[in-house]
């Protein structure tokens, strides 16, 4: 079996690669359970969320027909680390050939997560962002916000980079990281000037109060929601759900699990049948994207074992394509 590093996941991938290995796998799909949450209650602080998510397929990275893979990644969501300077998501990855379960190859899921999440926003943004978008803005300062900010420059012509958080000090390191690695960023001070002024909204926190404000958003703006896993938290106010197009990466996660998505339609302000699409549906061209250059788009993710398999097994046959030269 082979023990695959985050050096060797960023080795293997690309943005604009996993991008359509994403669309590759959202076309062609996969059995993909719904994932399970258990919570660990600790005596002090922030409970712990332990989350399996196992799918399988008999496709290749490329779309091929083949033994196939199943895999099954190993979660933990602790906020509580932030205040140590560790990560709140931490992982694995375990991919096994899907004729005889044999292990594979065990990857590091913390930052497989980092990848796939960031490209499936990607994805999703090509087909609602404007094609002309050029200012972004992520709110939020963990390890997912440079991931972010890379996958959406990889399909967008993305000029402006503007980074939110709390605590400014982690907003400006994030743009410095980002800066070093080429890019226009720089830390934001007033969320809500920020709000008014981006083309893209690309939202990674664990927060249970709404930060974007759907009154602020200016016509043509894509938002992408991405850190609220569970129905407790929330990142959009219900402006932003009235003001937009809703889409989704699947719905029965998304129904079941965002808080985005959930409490609208507990109350009443996103009908049942208002989500416009979800990501099967938008890469198989069932159902249009943007359709026009003035409307507001919000997409909700909360994450696809399906992303983590398509990634994994373009991981292995990278390196082992690598290994072979």
């Amino acid at each position: 079996m082979q023990m695959i590093s985050a050096g060797d996941v960023d080795e293997a991938l690309t943005f604009p690669g996993l991008v359509e290995t994403l669309r590759t796998a959202f076309r062609e799909g996969a059995v993909q359970p719904v994932r399970h949450h258990h919570t660990i209650e600790r005596p002090t602080g922030a409970a712990s969320t332990l989350l399996l998510m196992p799918a399988w397929s008999d496709f290749n990275s490329g779309g091929v027909a083949g033994s196939g893979h199943i895999g099954v990644k190993i979660v933990t969501v602790s906020p509580d680390n932030n205040v140590i300077d560790k990560p709140a998501v931490m992982g694995l990855y375990l991919l096994l050939d899907g004729t005889t379960g044999e292990p594979q190859a065990l990857i590091d899921g913390q930052r497989l997560t980092q990848w796939r999440t960031a490209c499936a926003s990607a994805l999703a943004a090509t087909y609602l962002a404007r094609e002309d978008a050029s200012r972004l803005l992520v709110v939020g300062a963990g390890a997912l916000a440079p991931f972010l900010a890379r996958a959406h420059a990889a399909v967008r012509p993305i000029s402006e980079i503007r980074v939110w958080n709390r605590t400014m000090a982690n907003a400006e390191k994030i743009a410095a990281e980002l800066r070093e690695q080429g890019f226009g960023a720089e830390a934001a001070g007033d969320l809500d000037a920020e709000l008014s002024a981006a083309d893209i909204v690309s939202c990674a926190t664990i927060s249970t109060t709404p930060l974007i404000k759907g009154a602020l958003l200016r016509p043509g703006t894509h938002v992408d929601l991405v850190g609220g896993f569970t129905p407790d938290m929330r990142e959009s106010d219900d402006d932003a759900i009235r003001r937009a197009r809703v889409f989704v990466d699947t719905r029965a996660g998304a129904t079941k699990e965002a808080g985005d998505i959930v409490q609208p339609r507990a109350s009443g302000v996103l009908k049942a049948d208002a989500i416009v699409a979800d990501l099967h549906e938008l890469a198989r061209g069932e159902k249009p994207g943007r359709q026009a250059p003035d409307e507001i788009t919000l997409f909700k993710s909360v994450g696809a074992a399906l992303e983590d398999l398509a990634a994994g097994i373009a991981v292995y046959e990278q390196l082992g394509r690598r290994g072979s030269d």
